[in-house]
């Protein structure tokens, strides 16, 4: 990966972790903010970027167990023209600015990565289309779960320690 590719996958981490905090932050009045801001902010940037740098890996290494032969190809990598959009999308992830046009932007970035995998892997559009799907909806579902546990067990240590 290119340095220009990290930079850009540092600021669409960085910005889809803004928006899913800041508004955290901004409800509860107890939290420090400077420990949010550094803490919170800057692991869930590292977090969403490397969910975001493994979704053209997870769908090649998908395509190639649909397509049931190892690839004699490299696997799909972000360019700066494929991941350039994410970073518009991370921005407009604020809850308020617009939920459905970051889900069309992150559509429309899937779509750019269906081409370049199905040139790679000989298969169909739509298979890889598939792909890029199964591989994006499974990276998101497994943040949210890993997120989901994260929240009971702070939750539940809150509550232990207030008895």
């Amino acid at each position: 990966m290119s340095s220009v590719v990290v930079v850009l996958l540092l600021l669409a981490g960085l910005s889809e972790s803004a928006g899913r905090i800041l508004p955290l932050v901004a409800t509860r009045y107890s939290a420090s903010r400077p420990i949010v801001a550094i803490g919170l902010l800057l692991t869930g940037a590292m977090v969403e970027s490397a969910v975001i740098a493994l979704w053209p890996r997870t769908a090649s290494t998908l395509a190639e167990l649909v397509v049931s032969a190892p690839s004699s190809h490299a696997a799909l990598t972000w360019t700066p023209g494929l991941v350039a959009p994410l970073v518009l999308a991370a921005v407009l992830a604020f809850p308020l600015l617009g939920p459905l046009l970051h889900l069309l932007l992150i559509v429309g970035v899937g779509v750019g990565l269906v081409a370049p995998l199905s040139e790679m892997t000989d298969l169909g559009w739509w298979a890889a289309a598939g792909c890029v799907a199964v591989a994006g909806v499974g990276l998101a579902a497994a943040v949210e779960v890993v997120r989901n546990l994260l929240v009971k067990i702070s939750a539940s240590g809150a509550q232990e320690s207030l008895t």
